[in-house]
């Protein structure tokens, strides 16, 4: 499968704007960029599309206000309730210092001229919907705005072809990854891929809820079942029917329950609480677990039977430590997200912190490196990406690196070792940590990609790690 270079994961732009001219010249920047941007040249369109996507950027026209005055107030209020983050930009109809510090007063983000310029209205795009290439596996819409898997790697690659390959069926999937690696985002994957698509795609964290509470919001209850039961409540295995249900996190369900779930996922049928009549449905089941479920089926906390029925196919995400190429692409895809929260434009990525989150382990895998890369965005400054301005984010860094290379067994003893050991070591570690690229582990040796092929062909005779492969 080849990488899809994109620029930007469908940011959506709103243009309140009567004049189609103005209009159009703000939609040919943006559709430059990959950036959808939709227009709204009345107060009743403005109504209709505001709370219908979530929108990263809304141009506000001077003249769309005054001809619309009636309704410009509830317009602006609807807009700051449903997008409350979304950088609202005054396009006004005369340059005015004074009518820009009101504007600004106002709430607004930034303050353009007609006709604007269009230096300004890039340098207003690059701080509030950057578009930085990354590669990116495939796209899902699950809300009408584009979500991303981003990424080149080998590891990510294979997980991304098998779950399409697994898609159209009709076979339960078990996805297993520690947490934060996006196994959910997978589970999306699957489901946009299938010939359910079109039905509901419900989830269900199963390690939220106490016994009682799942087997109710699963299955449902009836009117008068327990304390509180005012009325029929239908559960989430009726809401899926003609689509799919995930199971996050089913190896922290109670053994107890396991045995009804079992039931129902077998019979596709079951009773709602407090109920005797059978209720039927169709219903594809995806589940994911953040445990190695074979070693908790051997200690007794999760049922075999339950485990064969929901794993005809496993799935693993791989951690982010063992695609470490994918990193750069993840920062990239997190600084088009975040940049509009601190109105900063940012051209580069800090050398040296960019080694640090290659050299991490990432504990918490890309739900960590997101927040880093927020806290980055939002607390420095200037146009370089840069960990060094928010210490605390250094020091976590470093713990994690001093984690790292901390032997398990006492000190490491190299006395005696020859010099053209330590390096066959090092070298052939390098390629073993990075999965064989020799690319990346020429660039993290210091040396170049030639000698390093050069250096590997000597060593082919000797013991080779068997991970490692070599490209």
């Amino acid at each position: 499968m080849t990488p899809t270079p994109c620029e930007t994961v469908m940011s959506n732009v709103l243009i309140l704007e009567p004049d189609s001219c103005q209009a159009a010249q703000l939609l040919e920047e943006l559709a430059r960029r990959g950036i959808r941007g939709t227009v709204a040249i009345s107060d009743t369109q403005a109504n209709s599309r505001i709370e219908r996507i979530r929108w990263n950027l809304i141009f506000v026209a001077e003249t769309f206000l005054k001809l619309y005055s009636h309704a410009a107030e509830s317009i602006l209020r609807t807009i700051r309730t449903s997008n409350p983050e979304a950088p609202l930009v005054l396009v006004a109809s005369e340059d005015s210092s004074r009518r820009a510090l009101e504007a600004l007063r106002k709430g607004y983000a930034e303050f353009l001229v007609k006709p604007v310029d269009r230096r300004k209205a890039e340098e207003v795009l690059d701080c509030f919907v950057p578009a930085h290439p990354y590669a990116a596996m495939d796209y899902i819409y699950p809300t009408g705005t584009a979500v991303c898997i981003a990424g080149h790697s080998a590891a990510l690659r294979q997980t991304v072809e098998l779950a399409k390959r697994a898609a159209p069926t009709s076979a339960p999937i078990l996805i297993e990854g520690e947490s934060g690696t996006g196994k959910e985002l997978l589970a999306q994957l699957i489901h946009e891929n299938s010939r359910r698509s079109d039905g509901p795609f419900i989830k269900v964290n199963c390690a939220a809820l106490t016994e009682s509470l799942l087997e109710s919001e699963l299955f449902g209850h009836e009117k008068g079942a327990f304390t509180g039961a005012m009325f029929c409540r239908k559960g989430r295995f009726e809401a899926a029917h003609g689509g799919t249900l995930l199971l996050d996190e089913i190896t922290e369900t109670p053994p107890a329950f396991q045995a009804k779930l079992l039931r129902a996922i077998e019979q596709m049928c079951f009773e709602r609480v407090g109920g005797n009549d059978p209720v039927h449905v169709n219903v594809r089941i995806l589940s994911t677990t953040n445990r190695p479920i074979a070693r908790v089926v051997e200690q007794g906390a999760f049922r075999a039977d339950l485990y064969y029925r929901l794993s005809a196919i496993r799935m693993m995400v791989p951690p982010l430590r063992q695609r470490q190429e994918d990193i750069v692409q993840l920062v990239w895809l997190f600084v088009n997200e975040f940049a509009a929260e601190s109105a900063r434009r940012i051209t580069a990525i800090d050398r040296q912190t960019l080694q640090l989150f290659e050299q991490y382990r990432w504990p918490g895998n890309i739900r960590q490196l997101r927040n880093m890369v927020r806290s980055a965005v939002i607390l420095g400054s200037g146009e370089v990406l840069s960990v060094r301005q928010v210490p605390w984010l250094i020091d976590e860094l470093r713990e994690g690196l001093e984690t790292r290379i901390e032997p398990s067994h006492g000190a490491l003893d190299l006395a005696g070792v020859s010099l053209e050991e330590l390096e066959r070591r090092a070298i052939l570690d390098t390629l073993d940590r990075h999965q064989g690229n020799q690319s990346q582990a020429a660039r993290i040796l210091g040396i170049s990609d030639r000698t390093l092929r050069e250096k590997v062909k000597r060593y082919r005779g000797l013991q080779e790690p068997a991970s490692a492969v070599l490209l």
